[in-house]
């Protein structure tokens, strides 16, 4: 790789991507919407492109002579995003990527995708790329980014060659939406475990992540896609605990039965959504079936074919955040 284009390079895991591929000596171009987003991709060592994910001649242009593209930009479900809007962001959007890239001829590109693409009616476990999709994905989210994968996956060929990488739980220094989300839902008394919290996920730290993406653009045969996660599933209930512990937060210990919060979702959906109400629904089915069941993948595919070894280990993540709590417990500083 010598010159690569970035979407979403303001973001989590985009911005953790133009850190390494800085650190690699790469070219990189990177879009931009804001100015403050011109900013953060300056910070990480990239060139600014100013544009919307859905600007043709933006994408287009920021892609000159790129050999590969990274896009990482997606909408995430929260607050009162809409179907609507997942759809602009990570479909149409992720069509006018595709777009751009054939129209100047770039060779390579690698979409950032979710383990969230397999889910449907019932609960993940322990699937693997050969796991078909769902005839009902399972929220608005999962049908937004099973859509955009199922587009780049079907461009692959003529002259482009397209991956996807599907993280599981992503997480790590700098996370700006499940660890505070974490945290706000201790501190306001409204985290609770749906049935003890002890069904299995799977994660996937940040720069596993990275690495994963790094290793689908050199080695991911097009047309494919690869799960990446940091190994062993874990508790979910044990999961969130040690994230919370790492700033100084005791975990809730309570409890609600699954039917019961299926219940409130059920209902906090559309009252939420029509009535004018303050704050955000203590549950919402798309929190419920995204993260209060059984979810788990398994990454041997990319450990095979990718060299895949997610080099940073849960203990290691932790530590890291631990240290950014509290400055003095970091050995490098």
């Amino acid at each position: 790789m010598a010159t690569v284009f970035v979407t979403g390079g303001s973001g989590f895991v985009g911005g953790a991507l133009l850190e390494a591929l800085r650190d690699r000596g790469e070219s990189v171009h990177a879009l931009a919407r804001t100015p403050s987003a011109e900013a953060e991709v300056v910070a990480r060592g990239a060139i600014p492109v100013r544009g919307d994910i859905t600007d043709l001649t933006a994408l287009a242009d920021g892609m000159q002579d790129a050999e590969l593209v990274v896009h990482a930009a997606g909408r995430l479900p929260g607050g009162r995003t809409g179907p609507d809007d997942l759809r602009r962001v990570n479909v149409d959007g992720t069509r006018t990527v595709l777009a751009a890239a054939s129209k100047v001829g770039v060779p390579r590109l690698v979409y950032v995708s979710t383990e969230q693409v397999v889910l449907g009616d019932h609960p993940v476990a322990g699937a693997d790329e050969t796991t078909p999709y769902p005839d009902r994905a399972a929220t608005p989210y999962a049908a937004s980014k099973l859509a955009a994968e199922r587009l780049v996956l079907a461009a692959s060929g003529n002259g482009l060659a397209t991956v996807a990488v599907r993280p599981g739980i992503v997480w790590g220094r700098g996370d700006p939406s499940a660890l505070p989300a974490f945290l706000a839902g201790t501190r306001s008394g409204r985290l609770r475990w749906v049935d003890g919290g002890s069904y299995l996920v799977s994660t996937t730290h940040v720069q596993n992540l990275v690495e994963g993406i790094i290793a689908a653009a050199e080695r991911g045969r097009g047309g494919e896609a690869y799960f990446v996660t940091d190994g062993t599933p874990i508790a979910f209930r044990e999961f969130v605990s040690t994230l919370l512990a790492t700033q100084g937060v005791a975990a809730p210990t309570a409890e609600v039965p699954r039917w019961l919060a299926r219940a409130v979702a059920a209902a906090a959906g559309p009252a939420w959504r029509w009535l004018p109400l303050p704050g955000h629904p203590p549950v919402t089915r798309t929190a419920l079936r995204s993260a209060g069941e059984t979810c788990t993948v398994r990454d041997d595919k990319a450990r095979r074919e990718l060299g895949y070894e997610g080099k940073i280990s849960r203990q290691q993540g932790l530590t890291e955040l631990e240290a950014v709590r509290n400055p003095a417990a970091d050995p490098a500083g």
